[in-house]
């Protein structure tokens, strides 16, 4: 993606299932919990940029003694200083003491059994470190403390917050992470209240109910109670004083949710290949966490997973596979592949099959996968090209023509490396328009001047302004091909996205603007007046009443139309080299990610009812000049 917008967070949960002890001796330290949650946000980081965060829950420990550690950094180095605030507690240690396992725990912090991390992309707001999760509800009462940490985006963050005043609270903001800390806090409370009233009444004194408490706590009841009015995509892990601990995720599976368990450990995270390399396991070894269900993990090392809300049609996120995930796991290494294959007959198409005149290349780095499939298919068109030639020949070819012929191959070259040295923080506009420009270089000598096409291929175009700032001015001005053609391996993002990235205002994407532009064109501004009036009517409707009223405007224009005039949007004015755009179909993607189908940006059709509101109200902010997001 040549365009930078806000990702997700990366959610990390460990159990340890053996006295620290046992690490010492098979693995060489007592701390190999803290070592393999450093390792497994590492291999995370590619969705956390700007703040992260490491807990700890010690289990069984003495009255008055601490129990709970917490780390969190907001600065640029967030991780590094996060593990060297952690690790500085044990510089003063002794050899023996560092072998120690059961030293450490009764005289060290974070040397806990239950451990949680988080990579923090703040969606909005300032990126202070109060934003910085985990978050951390403390009670007296071991049972009732809570850490919590998620990858998640509420639409209805009013409700749940009206919801919990109701309930008799005061929460001291409305933001969706507190919310949800004060609601499951919430039922926390009450299952601790209903557990002691029940042994009560049997007459144990209370200093005997407590360990009870801790052993019959229900958290899927907790679960079951807090979450039935949450309207998002979110995965969500929390730790319990006393050392339950849980992750669950969305009814639709939105967002991605893996663990494994052996008798040492039980890690979950948002990532399979970061489990994969962090545990030296095989995919087959990992676990993913179904929609709607909750991975428990008891204070005594058992472990479960159970629904805790009704299960709906799953609709994982297709942009995960396109962008957001690490490429390295398996199945999304080989759908990525499939979103470039797919492009390759329509490529074909537009530049009339003359392999010789034209060089394909990629946009660094996230579309590599999708450019090793669309060579895969090249290779194999032109394979096919060569066939018809030799039989249309007719036999009257000579051995060398054939040779010859069969020696051609596809131009495919590695022409754009981002010089990521490169920083941009000029305040004057126009020389900044001018360093931006520089972001890119270029592989020079392998485009003949004004006679090679360059298809141009990158993962997904959302706004287009790297492109039209950067990419296509560099390679138009210094490469000087006779065409450019853009290829996105993704549809055409059309609408904003709630669940957890960072893409909520509709002015913001370069389809909607190319639609405004031709309705503009075209004498029918009028349709957005009526949209608008449509979008403000459904404000006082139920949300499970709310319905897309965007997707209209699109049924008036038709995509290849769209395509033309974002080719025009990302144009610089100051080239003459003709570009052209070409998108994946909804169709294609579809066929190459055949069981995640949450493909809401692109169609519209979103999974939950927050979601129509939250498009709705987008609009409703472009038309009206807010620049806010609209949820």
């Amino acid at each position: 993606m040549s365009d930078q917008i806000k990702h997700e967070c990366g959610i990390a949960l460990i159990r340890l299932l053996q006295p620290l002890q046992h690490y010492q001796e098979k693995y060489g330290t007592a701390l190999h919990g803290l070592y393999t949650m450093q390792l497994l946000l590492q291999k995370m980081r590619n969705r956390g940029q700007d703040g992260a965060g490491v807990a700890t829950i010690k289990l069984d420990p003495s009255p008055g003694t601490r129990y709970i550690s917490r780390k969190r950094s907001n600065s640029p180095q967030y991780l590094k200083e996060v593990f060297q605030g952690i690790f500085q507690h044990f510089e003063d240690c002794t050899p023996e003491q560092l072998k120690d396992g059961a030293w450490l725990k009764e005289n060290k912090p974070y040397t806990g059994e239950v451990l949680m991390g988080h990579l923090r992309y703040g969606t909005h707001g300032d990126n202070s470190i109060e934003t910085c999760h985990p978050f951390v509800r403390l009670n007296n009462w071991i049972t009732r403390n809570l850490v919590l940490a998620g990858n998640f985006n509420l639409t209805n963050v009013d409700e749940l917050f009206n919801e919990l005043v109701r309930l008799g609270q005061y929460p001291k903001e409305r933001s969706d992470t507190v919310t949800v800390l004060e609601k499951i806090g919430h039922f926390v409370d009450s299952e601790v209240e209903r557990l002691f009233k029940w042994y009560k009444q049997d007459g144990i004194e209370n200093e005997m109910i407590t360990p009870l408490i801790m052993e019959n706590m229900d958290v899927q009841r907790i679960l079951k109670n807090s979450c039935r009015k949450f309207d998002g995509g979110y995965v969500m892990a929390g730790m319990i004083g006393h050392g339950d601990a849980f992750i669950f995720r969305d009814p639709n599976g939105i967002r991605p949710c893996f663990y494994y368990a052996d008798d040492e450990i039980i890690a979950a995270a948002s990532e399979r290949p970061a489990l994969q390399t962090t545990l030296n396991i095989s995919a087959r070894f990992v676990e993913e966490l179904e929609p709607g269900h909750a991975l428990i993990i008891k204070k005594a090392g058992g472990h479960e997973v159970v629904p805790f809300i009704e299960k709906r049609e799953k609709k994982s996120c297709s942009f995960e596979r396109i962008y957001f995930s690490r490429g390295s796991d398996k199945d999304i290494y080989v759908e990525r592949k499939n979103l470039g294959k797919n492009l390759v007959e329509r490529i074909l198409q537009a530049v009339d099959y003359k392999f010789e005149d034209t060089v394909f290349t990629y946009v660094p780095n996230t579309a590599e996968a999708a450019f090793y499939g669309l060579m895969e298919g090249l290779h194999d068109a032109y394979s096919k090209v060569k066939a018809d030639q030799i039989v249309a020949a007719g036999g009257k070819m000579s051995a060398e023509e054939i040779r010859t012929l069969l020696a051609k191959q596809p131009r495919i070259e590695k022409l754009a490396n981002k010089d990521e040295k490169l920083r941009t923080f000029i305040a004057n506009i126009d020389t900044r328009h001018e360093m931006v420009s520089h972001v890119y270089d270029v592989t020079y000598g392998i485009i003949r001047n004004d006679l090679d096409t360059l298809v141009l291929l990158d993962d997904s175009i959302v706004r287009g302004t790297t492109l039209r700032d950067s990419i296509i001015r560099m390679v138009a001005l210094r490469l000087k091909p006779k065409r450019i053609i853009v290829v996105s391996s993704a549809p055409q993002i059309r609408y904003p996205d709630c669940y957890g990235i960072d893409m909520s205002k509709m002015g913001d994407f370069v389809a909607f603007k190319a639609l405004v532009d031709i309705l503009r064109e075209e004498g029918k501004e009028s349709l957005l007046q009526d949209c608008y009036q449509r979008c403000k009517a459904q404000l006082a409707l139920p949300i499970d009443q709310i319905t897309n009223q965007v997707q209209s405007l699109y049924d008036h224009v038709s995509e290849e139309r769209i395509s033309k005039q974002i080719a025009q949007i990302v144009s610089p004015t100051d080239i003459d080299v003709n570009v052209d755009v070409i998108y994946q179909t909804i169709d294609g993607l579809h066929e190459a990610c055949p069981d995640h189908t949450g493909d809401w940006y692109f169609s519209g059709n979103y999974p939950t009812p927050g979601g129509n509101k939250v498009v709705n109200k987008a609009f409703i902010n472009y038309m009206e000049g807010r620049d806010e997001r609209s949820y």
